[in-house]
């Protein structure tokens, strides 16, 4: 790699921590998942257990304790929840950037290593999911160091250590998310085009059998490290909630919810639509890109087609279930990067693609701009309403101002740098939307998003002494909660939550209160949610809240 390819490669990597860091710190967790996550992950520091984890006073058994563990390890390092939740997300992003490009550059070139990096952090789901503390952006990391530890060995090796770090890798995703195994799925491709004398793959010869079984092994090695353990401890205790989390979470929650899902259920084609609408606007490139992989198919390239047939074989696996959400396939987008790096720098001096790609930074910018100042003209009642539904509705103007700046910055890149730059112009106006996002965004939404402001109001009114009582509640309450909280489980359904809560405050009626919200099937029987019985504290996550004492207690219920 030459001086000014070194800067280049620099510049990438400022830029992607610019766009990733954009607003860390900012803001508390956000549902759906955040605040969950980071509340179990809470729990096991101050528990000490760290093989089962809770949500309030019930078992957790949705995900593996992989991804808690990280976020404890992180809050150990930096001391502070606020400032260490989304540092694991931007570290893996930081991380799969660089096993792209790297592994680009060794597959061809340092260009292609780069502009397969940047196909990746243009593309917008990349980036929204990279700025979340969700499991998602550290399994894509795991699965693209799988990824890049096979290709080290089956098309630049032989390099048996890169390959058992790809299997052991593996094994690690699993116990992040039951789908780490995915990268795995390279191996049947390779076994065909191997059989089939493709070029462009190593020659590892014969005799290596237990080389590849100790592959094999690591991956269980890997998942031991954690599953081992749990059974024990779950076995050799007489607590029958810890075995019931064994069967939930291996059983259950992965070949049941694979095999018949109860929830996101969505087409067979869902994520051919995620692809082109969320991958965007790398995912444009794919309607010239189809004749390059055709060619290098009749020229039986393994170099291009082995990521491309794993990135294939994953959307592909997802697709087979009825449960789809759209960051499923992300793990894919990497090995899609990959197999179109060597030709992506080409395709960007083609005036076909650099108007399409012109259009795409023109049209979205004129959209922001126009979105922008129908808020600011008081025209979308739309997102009025949103905002109001979270308790937002102080930030509409300025999400009017970001929208238009955004949208602003982006139209005038497009028209001072035309089609002919049309790369600069896309890439000005997703940085300018990306920084916006985290800057200025983060601080409108975060105190209604996260239940911050919501819980503070509720220990204002309920005063220093009272112990306050959470039904039917969400994960961002318990975990914003401020002085003593109390809860009632998580799961169990409205009506059991409140007898319990029932009993608990008839017991010390002066010092206990019920934050309750109301309920979508109006006024429950047993409770008053209204001016004359308790008072309302405010509206966030599109509920409303009240804080109940014993008068809005029905007196005939027990």
């Amino acid at each position: 790699m030459n001086a000014a390819e070194r800067r280049q490669w620099l510049w990438f990597f400022l830029i992607a921590m610019v766009v990733l860091a954009a607003g860390y710190g900012l803001r508390d967790p956000w549902p759906a998942d955040e605040p969950r996550f980071v509340l179990a992950a809470r729990q096991m520091v101050e528990s000490g257990d760290w093989l089962f984890p809770h949500r309030g006073i019930e078992l957790y058994a949705d995900k593996p304790p992989l991804y808690f563990w990280i976020l404890g390890a992180a809050h150990a390092l930096v001391g502070n929840w606020r400032w260490s939740f989304l540092l694991p997300s931007l570290l893996a992003g930081m991380g799969v950037l660089w096993l792209v490009c790297d592994l680009g550059r060794r597959l061809w070139n340092p260009r292609a290593g780069l502009y397969a990096g940047m196909a990746v952090l243009c593309a917008v789901q990349f980036v929204y999911q990279f700025k979340r503390a969700q499991i998602d952006p550290s399994l894509v990391f795991f699965t693209t160091l799988s990824l890049y530890g096979l290709c080290r060995h089956l098309l630049l090796g032989p390099h048996w250590r890169w390959f058992w770090i790809g299997c052991f890798a593996a094994g690690i995703g699993v116990i992040l998310k039951g789908v780490g195994f995915l990268p795995l799925l390279a191996l049947l491709p390779y076994a065909a085009m191997r059989r089939a004398k493709w070029n462009g793959m190593a020659d590892l010869g014969n005799g290596n059998a237990w080389r590849w079984a100790l592959g094999l092994v690591l991956v269980f090695v890997a998942i031991a490290l954690w599953l081992v353990p749990m059974l024990i401890a779950a076995h050799a205790d007489a607590m029958p909630g810890h075995r019931a989390y064994v069967h939930d979470l291996l059983f259950r929650q992965t070949l049941e919810r694979y095999a018949d899902p109860w929830h996101h259920q969505k087409p067979f084609w869902y994520f051919g639509q995620i692809a082109l609408l969320f991958w965007a606007p790398f995912s444009l490139a794919f309607f010239w890109l189809w004749r390059n992989w055709r060619d290098a198919w009749r020229a039986r390239d393994a170099r291009v087609w082995l990521p491309l047939a794993w990135g294939l074989l994953v959307v592909l696996f997802f697709s087979f279930s009825a449960g789809k959400r759209d960051m499923y396939i992300l793990p894919a987008l990497p090995a899609f990067a990959l197999a179109a790096a060597p030709f992506l720098p080409a395709l960007c001096e083609r005036r076909g693609f650099r108007r399409v790609l012109w259009g795409f930074a023109f049209g979205l910018g004129l959209l922001l701009l126009g979105l922008g100042a129908s808020v600011l003209l008081g025209h979308a009642r739309f997102l009025d309403n949103v905002l109001d539904d979270r308790g937002a509705d102080a930030a509409v103007h300025g999400l009017g101002l970001f929208l238009l700046g955004a949208g602003a910055i982006g139209t005038l890149a497009a028209l001072v740098l035309r089609p002919v730059r049309a790369v600069a112009a896309t890439a000005v106006l997703l940085i300018a939307l990306w920084c916006g996002y985290g800057l200025i965004v983060y601080r409108l939404l975060d105190a209604s998003s996260s239940a911050r402001e919501l819980m503070q109001a509720a220990r204002q009114a309920a005063g220093p002494g009272v112990v306050i009582g959470l039904v039917d509640w969400k994960e961002q309450n318990l975990l914003q909660a401020v002085g003593p909280t109390v809860e009632f489980g998580f799961r169990a359904p409205r009506a059991e939550q409140l007898r319990h809560a029932e009993m608990w405050m008839r017991t010390e009626p002066a010092r206990r209160r019920l934050l309750v919200p109301d309920s979508d099937t109006g006024a429950d029987a047993c409770l008053r949610l209204d001016d004359a019985h308790a008072q309302r504290i405010g509206k966030a996550n599109r509920r409303d809240w009240w804080l109940a004492g014993v008068d809005a207690l029905v007196a005939s219920c027990r």
